[in-house]
């Protein structure tokens, strides 16, 4: 599925490429490897489904979309995988998991977040989420500071003599 070469053009490229005139010039320099082949590499892998996407990644912040909210919901069990599905296709959601319960304490199994200008517009999203998909019983959780904010998945060098670690 994927070779070493392959390993490696991931970890240069997962931060992102350089706004350049020859944005793959780099990576074909350091795994000695041309530029075409680099992003015939690149459309394999998003081919073959281990990329999902190229693109960039924006601050939300100083793209101001202010109101970062987790919205946790209560879905009856056999109804999760369709509101779950639902939601997931909303543009407005970026992020949709179910997770567990703890009976009699945490009664949320569908979460989802959302980026919007402020917490109205947010709460307004949420709500049109809510009519939707049938889900009422929720809550919004806004985001008051961030700590940190790093994309997951990220595939690190292999240990060894010269590398890292």
């Amino acid at each position: 599925m994927m070779d070493r070469v392959d390993k490696e053009l991931l970890i240069l490229t997962q931060d992102g490429i350089g706004f350049e005139e020859r944005p793959f010039l780099r990576a074909a320099r350091r795994l000695r490897i041309s530029e075409e082949e680099v992003v015939a590499r690149l459309q394999r892998l998003r081919q073959i489904g281990v990329v999902r996407r190229f693109g960039m990644r924006i601050n939300p912040r100083k793209a101001e979309l202010m109101a970062n909210a987790m919205v946790v919901w209560s879905v009856p069990e056999n109804c999760v995988a369709e509101v779950g599905a639902a939601m997931a296709e909303s543009p407005d959601v970026t992020h949709c998991y179910e997770r567990r319960t703890i009976p009699g304490r945490w009664e949320y199994n569908l979460y989802t977040v959302l980026h919007c200008r402020d917490r109205e517009d947010a709460l307004r999203r949420v709500a049109a989420l809510s009519r939707a998909t049938g889900a009422a019983d929720y809550r919004v959780l806004f985001s008051t500071e961030e700590f940190k904010r790093e994309p997951s998945g990220r595939i690190e060098p292999a240990a060894g003599p010269g590398r890292g670690r």
